[in-house]
């Protein structure tokens, strides 16, 4: 369960978990342009393209290169599931 006004995060590809726990907003690179994702975001799920995506806990900020995928959004708990992806920062 996430703390109060934070979301619960996931980063994955098929093979690997890069990424998981707890951050105050998440910003994706959908097809439709870039989706920021804040606590008590609306449910969604979206297809995302090749680009950044940026996790960010408060204190830290985690940038990952991304190619297609997914994010998926409900209850404050948001998985993003890509073909392939890596950590930048």
């Amino acid at each position: 369960m996430a703390d109060k006004g934070m979301l619960q995060v996931e980063v994955v590809t098929r093979t690997e978990k890069l990424w998981h726990g707890l951050a105050s907003s998440v910003v994706v690179p959908a097809v439709n342009g870039d989706l920021g994702i804040l606590y008590n975001r609306a449910p969604i799920l979206a297809v995302l393209k090749s680009g950044n995506a940026t996790v960010d806990t408060g204190s830290e900020r985690h940038q990952f290169q991304v190619s297609g995928g997914f994010v998926s959004v409900d209850s404050n708990f948001v998985t993003i599931v890509v073909e392939s992806g890596e950590m930048t920062a």
